[in-house]
C-alpha cells in the first residue's frame, strides 16, 4: 500500500512537472498601428485656437452651466443605453468568474430508490433475479489538471472579454453625454435663432407697411408691396422651424435622461444662450488620445481574446487527465450501509479525443480571427487619429467663419447705428433706416447659426477625443 502511494506520489508530481501553457502569449505586436511615431506627436499643431493640454474627464464643466452639469448627472443615472452596457457588462464578469471556476475541484453527490428488476444474466445467473427495492447513494469528488494551460487560456479570454466590456461601457458613457450636450445646445440654439429671427421678422413687417403707406400715397407701386410682401411671409416661414428644433432637443433630453418632458431640470425649455467655453480648447496629443479612447482599449482587448482563443482551441488537441475519489452504498433498499453494500474507488482518468473531425481546423479558425482583429485593431486606432485630427480642422474652418461673421456683425451694427443717426437728422428716409436694421439683423442671424455650428463642432471634437470616460465611470460608481 505504501508502495503504491509513493508511486502515485511520484506520478502527480511528474504531471504537475510537466505543465505548460498552450497557445501564443499575448502581447501588444510591436508593428501595430498603435506604436507608430507619426501617430504619438501632438495634434494642435500651429493652430492658436487649441492647445496640447489633457482633456479633463468631465469636459463638459466646462461650459460652467448648472443646467448642463445636472442634466448629465441625471443621464448617467437614469440612462437605457447605460443599463444595457451596464447589464452587459455584469453578464461579461460572470463569464470570467465562470471561467475562474473551471477545472480544479469538481464535487457531487446523488441519490435515488427505485423498484428494480435485474437481468440474471447482467450477473452471470442462468434463473431470474428478484424484484427488489434497490436504493443508491454516492459522493464524488475529482480534481481536474491543467496540465497544459487550456483552463488558464479561458481565464485569460474571459478577462480580455471583460476589459472589452468595460471599454464598451465607457464608449456608450461618452456617447450619452455628448449626447445630452448636443441636444442641450441645440434648445438653447433654437431659442436664440428663434428670438432673432422673429426680430426679422417684426422689421419686415414695419417694412411692409411703410411700403404699402408709400403706396397709398402715390409714392411707391405695388411692385414694391409685392417684394416686401414675399420677403415678410418668407422670414415668417422660418419660425416654425425654429420651434420644431427646440421641440426636438427637448424629446432627446426626455429620451436621454427616460425622464417625461415636465421632468427636465428648470430652466432648460427656456435656455437662450449656447453653452461657451471661456477658455482655449485642450486636446491633448496623440499618445494620450489613444490611450484614453475606450474604442481603442476595447480593439486591443478583442485582440487579447482572439490570441487567447487560439489557445483554447489549440488545447482541444490534448487529453484532459484528472484524479478522483468516489464513496457509496448500492443494494437493497433495507440493507444500505451494510459492509456488503458500500463500495469506494480512487484513481485517475484520461480522457482524449483523437484529434479529428476539424479539431486542427480549428485552431487556424482561431488563427485567422486573431489576425483579423488585430487588422481590426490597426483600423480603429487609424480611425481614430483620424476623427480627432478631422475634427480639430473642421473646429478650427468653424471658428474661423464665426470670427468672419462677427466682424461683419460689427460693421453691419456700425452701418445700422449711423444710418439711424442720418434718419434722425432728417438726412435718410425712414425705409433705409429699417433696411440698415434689417441687414444688421440678417447678419446676426448668420452670426447665431454659426456660433451654433461652432458649438457643435466643439461636442464633436470632444467625442473624437474621447474625453468623459473616466468622470462619467466614477460617477455611475458612485
Amino acid at each position: 500500500m505504501k508502495h503504491s502511494a509513493r508511486l502515485l506520489t511520484v506520478g502527480l508530481g511528474l504531471l504537475l512537472s510537466a505543465c505548460t501553457v498552450v497557445g501564443p502569449d499575448y502581447e501588444q505586436p510591436k508593428d501595430a498601428a498603435i506604436n507608430r511615431a507619426d501617430l504619438q506627436g501632438e495634434l494642435a499643431g500651429e493652430s492658436s485656437n487649441v492647445i496640447s493640454a489633457p482633456v479633463p474627464p468631465d469636459w463638459w464643466k466646462l461650459y460652467q452651466d448648472p443646467k448642463l452639469d445636472e442634466l448629465v448627472r441625471q443621464a448617467l443615472i437614469s440612462s437605457t443605453d447605460l443599463r444595457v452596457a451596464a447589464a452587459n457588462l455584469q453578464r461579461a464578469r460572470y463569464q470570467s468568474d465562470e471561467a475562474d471556476a473551471a477545472g480544479g475541484f469538481t464535487n457531487s453527490a446523488k441519490a435515488g430508490v427505485q423498484r428494480l428488476q435485474e437481468a440474471g444474466q447482467a450477473y452471470l445467473l442462468p434463473e431470474k433475479v428478484p424484484v427488489a427495492n434497490i436504493g443508491d447513494v454516492g459522493l464524488t469528488t475529482s480534481y481536474q489538471f491543467d496540465l497544459f494551460g487550456t483552463l488558464q487560456r479561458g481565464i485569460e479570454a474571459a478577462q480580455a472579454n471583460t476589459d472589452a466590456a468595460q471599454a464598451a461601457a465607457d464608449t456608450a458613457r461618452i456617447t450619452l453625454v455628448a449626447d445630452v450636450v448636443r441636444a442641450y445646445t441645440q434648445v438653447c440654439a433654437a431659442n436664440e435663432e428663434h428670438a432673432i429671427a422673429l426680430e426679422s421678422v417684426n422689421l419686415q413687417q414695419q417694412s411692409l407697411t411703410l411700403t404699402q403707406r408709400l403706396r397709398d400715397a402715390g409714392r411707391g407701386d405695388e411692385t414694391q408691396v409685392t417684394r416686401s410682401q414675399t420677403q415678410f411671409k418668407s422670414l415668417r416661414a422660418e419660425l416654425p422651424r425654429y420651434t420644431a428644433a427646440r421641440q426636438s432637443g427637448l424629446y432627446r433630453l426626455s429620451m436621454l435622461l427616460a425622464k417625461p418632458l415636465n421632468q427636465l431640470p428648470k430652466g432648460v425649455a427656456e435656455c437662450a444662450e449656447l453653452p461657451h467655453i471661456a477658455q482655449v480648447m485642450p486636446v491633448g496629443d496623440g499618445a494620450t488620445l489613444l490611450k484614453r479612447r475606450p474604442d481603442v482599449r476595447q480593439a486591443e482587448r478583442r485582440l487579447a481574446m482572439a490570441t487567447a482563443e487560439t489557445g483554447v482551441a489549440t488545447g482541444a488537441l490534448y487529453p484532459d487527465i484528472s484524479i478522483g475519489a468516489t464513496v457509496g452504498t448500492v443494494g437493497i433498499l433495507d440493507e444500505l450501509g451494510d459492509p456488503s453494500t458500500n463500495r469506494w474507488g480512487f484513481g485517475g482518468v484520461i480522457n482524449w479525443t483523437i484529434p479529428s473531425n476539424g479539431a486542427r481546423a480549428r485552431v487556424h479558425v482561431a488563427e485567422a480571427s486573431s489576425q483579423a482583429a488585430l487588422a481590426h485593431f490597426d483600423g480603429v486606432v487609424l480611425n481614430a487619429v483620424r476623427e480627432a485630427q478631422t475634427g480639430l480642422s473642421q473646429y478650427t474652418a468653424l471658428l474661423e467663419r464665426r470670427d468672419a461673421l462677427a466682424d461683419a456683425e460689427k460693421s453691419a451694427q456700425q452701418a445700422a447705428d449711423q444710418t439711424h443717426r442720418f434718419f434722425q437728422a432728417g438726412r435718410e428716409s425712414f425705409l433705409a433706416d429699417l433696411q440698415a436694421t434689417r441687414t444688421y439683423t440678417d447678419v446676426r442671424a448668420q452670426l447665431a447659426a454659426a456660433n451654433t455650428q461652432v458649438a457643435m463642432g466643439q461636442i464633436d471634437l470632444f467625442l473624437a477625443l474621447g474625453g468623459g470616460w473616466e468622470g462619467s465611470r466614477a460617477v455611475a460608481e458612485k
